[in-house]
């Protein structure tokens, strides 16, 4: 795994390309080994051009001095102690080092579902403490926050929150059309933690604030190599295959996937581009680490949509016919047998 920085040399014009560097902060050794092949993620410049070319292509890159989150790299845990509010705050806490989330609204459709964590609500001295004794303990539970920066925090954080770099997030936004700022989340997680691969429907601005994350991007042409839980499951929008021991028999096509990586410390901001999948995991022997996350809507629909359609378009109609069938059927473990039914025997072989 290595990160990457723009190439000096690299034609005006031309296909971007980027020089590869190993990072002096962190080691090979507090990365977890997968088997599959991976490529470095651009690491640029925010006045770059290559980096504006990238986001017009809805391609992930780590930007290296925008200064999104400037005022908050002073956040470390006894600062947020001092600061944070005493208001209630989200912790999941997992059985080992996988935070597989869950939609509670839709644990109803699959009665035999039982989460791999659970959330509870605590004041943040409380979720410290926790943190610590499971340190302490070192058995393999951990704990995870996960809370929307809300009006319930301090002052000073309110402050530091003003701060950011709203001029060039704005700028993104207005420039590309994108829909309103949907939420913020402060995420504070101990080492080795590890968030599976997921996809959003938004543009997400991943800001690392203490620490360093390693971040595996997939692009949204390889959902069939990552089969994602059914859009009515408590898992929607995540893949089913474990990574560090893929099942081959019931998921050949993840031998034919490949990732995008980079590994992201204090004041990078990752952009990754809605419906890219993405796997997020604290670095082994990393220590603590937080980070803030930013979601925007995407560009509204065009009126006329253009063929060949776009891996993401594709996505999203494949959820929506999901939806759309689940509603229909009122019985949402019915929509792939009438799928299956659709295809066999009719689209899945060559017409002469």
């Amino acid at each position: 795994m290595a990160t990457v920085e723009n190439d000096p040399t690299a034609s005006e014009g031309g296909a971007a390309e980027f020089s590869v560097v190993h990072s002096p902060i962190w080691s090979e050794y507090q990365l977890r080994k997968y088997p599959f092949q991976t490529r470095p993620i651009p690491r640029l410049s925010h006045t770059d051009p290559r980096a504006e070319m990238l986001i017009n292509n809805e391609e992930p890159l780590v930007l290296t001095d925008t200064n999104l989150v400037y005022p908050a790299l002073k956040w470390d845990i006894p600062y947020l102690q001092d600061n944070i509010g005493s208001g209630d705050f989200s912790v999941y806490i997992a059985e080992n080092h996988k935070f597989l989330y869950y939609d509670e609204k839709k644990m109803a459709n699959f009665e035999n579902f039982s989460p791999k964590s659970r959330r509870i609500d605590m004041k943040f001295s409380d979720f410290v403490e926790k943190m610590e004794k499971t340190q302490k303990e070192g058995g393999d539970e951990r704990v995870y926050l996960q809370q929307t920066l809300n009006d319930t925090v301090g002052r000073k954080i309110v402050v530091d929150f003003l701060g950011f770099n709203w001029n060039w997030i704005n700028k993104q936004q207005s420039k590309r059309n994108w829909g309103q700022l949907t939420s913020n989340l402060l995420l504070i997680g101990m080492e080795g933690n590890v968030t599976p691969a997921h996809y959003d429907e938004q543009q997400n601005f991943f800001a690392q604030i203490k620490g360093y994350k390693r971040c595996i991007l997939f692009p949204p042409d390889q959902f069939e190599c990552l089969y994602p839980f059914p859009v009515h499951h408590p898992c929607d929008r995540q893949s089913q295959v474990d990574f560090e021991n893929p099942d081959y028999e019931r998921f050949p096509n993840f031998k034919n996937v490949v990732g995008y990586e980079t590994v992201v410390g204090p004041g990078d901001v990752l952009y990754i581009p809605m419906y890219w999948w993405h796997h997020i995991e604290s670095l082994l022997s990393g220590g603590v680490t937080i980070t803030v996350n930013f979601w925007y809507k995407g560009a509204p629909t065009p009126k006329r949509i253009e063929n060949p359609l776009r891996a993401h378009q594709k996505v999203a109609i494949m959820r929506n016919i999901e939806k759309m069938l689940g509603e229909a059927l009122g019985d949402p473990h019915e929509v792939g047998p009438l799928l299956n039914l659709m295809i066999q025997g009719r689209y899945d072989q060559g017409f002469s």
